[in-house]
């Protein structure tokens, strides 16, 4: 099993009190040496986990034609789930995958019936009657049915059910005598013992059991908010890049960067001269389009506004980092403009805007700019914080982000 590597992105920092501050003043301190012909040695690409294709070593067989699959075969994105319809935690799950395949195009969903023989009374006669509705093409149909019914059937004796859903699905559109004929049928329970044998040499430890893109997920992680955040950072995957921007920033000239946002726009003066790697990195991600449609996901009263990550996670990266450039520059008004990181040299396309002096970020963050009209729009994005997980408002996005250079 492949373990997830994510780039987990804290800025474990207090929040310090906002303050008035006389319209920001540009800083005119000395310019620090940089070597372009360096730049190779300043950039690195990185592979990270899980924006990566469906694994190809993985322990479970791959998705085949035998297999019960809903949605694009070319997704991005393909879940698999071991379950069956009786199971408590088999039918929580199915209401996470509902709202997922609701809210995501980008996914493949592939049911694996695995019934609980013995531990619950009519686990296996269930499976049969969604295997029996395939007959029909209808598995998806029962499918929905016997979640959707499941307060009705589960207090049925089990000798009443076949009887019972024959009669109930027929609302569906199920072919009743069609229905009635396959469950009784040796070859479909022929059919749901071999799916059973298959499920146990894989020594499945509990249901449900998920896999995406081959990689088993903990069960902690089985709710709708973690694994639509793992379907984001892989869709991420798609678009980052397999090699470092080129430097292409003039450091005699001035950059100043629009962001267009749903609240208003925010005009940014860029420092070419302070922090070259972090400007042209920034420069080229904007006019790459790379933070069109971006939340951001981090907004701290008092604090800072975060963003840049496409996958709204707090976790995304454009696919390199590049290293810290400590100048004499602070964060010691509002308004002025760092590079997110996980650590030193760690940067990539996350950014913040502070709200007040901060001044314990000093000696960390790349600090590439500074706003210079619109800190009241920042000010009013929605208060969120996407790095905590849980249940938040949806964030204000970046409309786009045009550069002026004169």
């Amino acid at each position: 099993m492949k373990k997830f590597f994510a780039i987990l992105f804290l800025l474990i920092l207090s929040a310090c009190a906002a303050q008035t501050n006389a319209a920001p003043t540009l800083p005119n301190a000395p310019t620090p040496t940089f070597d372009p012909q360096a730049y190779a040695d300043s950039c690195t690409i990185i592979s990270a986990q899980p924006t990566s294709a469906p694994s190809a070593d993985s322990y479970f067989p791959p998705v085949s034609a035998a297999d019960f699959t809903f949605g694009a075969a070319d997704a991005p994105v393909t879940i698999v789930e071991y379950c069956d319809f009786q199971t408590n935690s088999c039918r929580g799950m199915s209401a996470v995958i509902a709202k997922l395949m609701k809210n995501r195009s980008n996914v493949r969903f592939v049911f694996r019936p695995y019934p609980v023989v013995g531990a619950l009374d009519k686990s296996d006669k269930a499976v049969i009657a969604a295997l029996a509705a395939d007959e029909q093409g209808k598995f998806w149909t029962m499918y929905d049915f016997l979640f959707v019914t499941y307060p009705q059937w589960d207090k049925l004796r089990p000798e009443d059910f076949n009887a019972w859903v024959v009669k109930e699905s027929a609302q569906t559109g199920i072919d009743p005598n069609q229905l009635e004929a396959a469950i009784n049928n040796s070859k479909t329970t022929t059919r749901m013992a071999s799916m059973l044998e298959s499920a146990k040499k894989l020594n499945i430890p509990a249901l449900p059991m998920v896999l995406v893109n081959g990689n088993l997920q903990q069960s902690y992680v089985l709710t709708y908010e973690n694994l639509s955040a793992t379907v984001d950072l892989i869709a991420l995957g798609q678009k980052q890049f397999a090699q470092c921007p080129p430097f292409d920033v003039d450091r005699m000239k001035q950059y100043i960067a629009t962001i267009h946002t749903d609240k208003g726009d925010i005009a940014i003066q860029l420092f070419p001269d302070k922090a070259p790697l972090a400007v042209n990195s920034f420069v080229f991600l904007a006019r790459q389009k790379w933070f069109d449609g971006v939340s951001f996901h981090r907004v701290i009263p008092g604090f800072v506004a975060q963003a840049g990550d496409p996958s709204g996670t707090g976790r995304g990266n454009p696919g390199y980092f590049f290293k810290n450039e400590i100048s004499d520059l602070k964060f010691d008004k509002p308004g002025m403009v760092g590079m997110a990181n996980s650590g030193a040299d760690t940067n990539g396309s996350q950014f913040f805007i502070t709200f007040a002096p901060a001044p314990n970020l000093d000696g960390g963050y790349t600090i590439f700019g500074q706003v210079i009209s619109g800190l009241d729009v920042a000010e009013n994005l929605t208060p969120r914080d996407a790095s905590q997980g849980g249940i938040f408002p949806e964030g204000d996005k970046i409309i786009s982000v045009d550069i002026e250079v004169k």
